[in-house]
């Protein structure tokens, strides 16, 4: 590992480690920032430092009983901010690309931090605005969910659920999924099935426009695992560890979704698109690729939540569905049915943005923004309640993750209306250099 790997190691396990999260963990219950380590590298010492498995096992900053002693330990054995100006430094050296990622992995990384201060009270409140422009490289913004409403609501009419009625469109929203909800004693077997249609469509709308090394990569390596009593609707987790006997990655990873979701089929393979295939384990089996052949550095091994490359990612998983199909527009997919469980999907994730939006920039109270988000963006009464309260309410979830989901979205869904896909799909998998949400421009400039 050269300087900035060892530089990006420190800082950004450092920062998973402050705020509680643990990378080796399989499961989506323990990890948090970090959100990968497959590059067979040692772990560095901002993991392996005596007091960072007692910061870890007590939940780090945002735990409601945090471990002081621990935490001031772990900053005596580590510095973290030492660590995010080494990236910050040697990408301002490397330039190009590459050092543009660095240095807007050094942005979000530097926020992170400042809103661990403010939780220990050992730094003042960080603004809204940086936070959101940090992770997304652009100012916040409420959601606008009207059109994707209006759409839901004519088609619900059309498959003859009326919207005109006592329970109004709320109410036809959960008769439709009521008639359609997936079996979750089944989940493996549906999310099988669903992985193998899915994937087949990315042999004709996605590998004919990718660098035929990528064609033996495995897109969706996965088991599915239900999980009860989540804080999260679903947490992929890839690890990327297990090695063929020659050596080479098998792209594993594992798919951990809440037992207590109330999903509709077509709810669902927007979310198997998303997770899977061609979404989060495509992407991170991509990048893995990529980075044993010497075409990305290390810092494609070690996926940062909060970060304008999670941004990316994000955009890419909820665009996953139309790039399946090869197609542009929710209303060009082939099946009524399959429209409006993306639309309600994509409107949940709108949700997401509203949810930060109104809680961190506008101070509403948790019980109206849950309202809110039931009557305007459509979700389910357990999705208000976790968006408002678990992710909105969270200090570093609340301001800088849930607004990657629209941003990221917008943006893919741009870049792809714009550019051809022979253009937008490698640049945006990273087959032209690692990008973010804000450099990916810089590739299809230079095309």
């Amino acid at each position: 590992m050269d300087a900035m790997g060892r530089w990006v190691a420190d800082a950004v396990l450092g920062t998973d480690t402050l705020w509680g999260g643990d990378v080796m963990c399989p499961s989506g219950t323990g990890r948090f920032i970090a959100d990968s380590w497959f590059s067979d590298e040692p772990l560095p010492a901002a993991y392996t430092a005596p007091a960072a498995a007692r910061v870890r096992a007590s939940g780090g900053v945002a735990s409601k009983k945090v471990d002081r002693e621990a935490v001031e330990e772990y900053l005596r054995e580590v510095d973290i901010p030492q660590a995010i100006a080494g990236v910050q430094d040697e990408a301002g050296k490397m330039g190009g690309l590459r050092g543009q990622y660095l240095a807007g992995l050094a942005l979000c990384l530097e926020v992170m931090w400042d809103l661990a201060m403010e939780v220990l009270g050992k730094g003042g409140a960080v603004p809204y605005v940086r936070c959101v422009e940090a992770s997304t490289g652009r100012p916040p913004e409420a959601s606008h969910p009207a059109a994707k409403r209006e759409r839901v609501a004519e088609l619900l009419d059309r498959a003859g659920y009326a919207t005109s009625g006592s329970a109004g469109l709320l109410g036809a929203v959960d008769a439709w999924r009521g008639n359609r909800l997936i079996p979750m004693a089944s989940v493996r077997a549906l999310g099988a099935a669903m992985i193998a249609h899915l994937d087949h469509l990315c042999t004709v709308n996605l590998l004919p426009h990718l660098p035929p090394e990528l064609a033996p990569v495995p897109r969706a390596n996965i088991e599915f695992l239900p999980i009860k009593d989540a804080w999260f609707s679903g947490s992929m987790n890839y690890l990327g560890r297990a090695r063929q006997a020659d050596g080479s990655p098998r792209y594993e990873a594992t798919y951990e979704i809440n037992a207590s979701l109330q999903m509709s089929v077509p709810e669902f393979e927007h979310l198997v698109s998303h997770e899977v295939v061609p979404g989060h384990v495509t992407t991170f089996a991509y990048l893995q690729n990529l980075y044993v052949r010497g075409m990305a550095g290390f810092e494609a091994t070690v996926a940062t939540m909060n970060s304008r490359s999670g941004t990316l990612y994000e955009g890419i998983a909820n665009n996953a569905i139309l790039i399946a199909h090869g197609v542009t527009e929710v209303e060009q997919l082939p099946d009524e049915d399959l429209q409006i469980g993306v639309l309600l999907a994509l409107l949940q994730d709108a949700a997401k943005n509203q949810s930060s939006w109104l809680t961190w920039g506008e101070g509403m109270p948790r019980e109206q923004v849950a309202a809110h988000l039931r009557r305007d963006f459509l979700v389910t009464e357990e999705r208000a309640d976790k968006l408002s309260g678990a992710w909105g309410l969270h200090p570093l979830m609340g301001r800088m993750y849930l607004p990657a989901y629209q941003a990221g979205t917008e943006k893919v869904a741009q870049l792809r209306r714009l550019h051809p896909p022979d253009r937008v799909l490698p640049a945006i998998y990273g087959c032209s250099g690692l990008v973010d949400v804000v450099t990916v421009d810089e590739v299809l400039k230079q095309q």
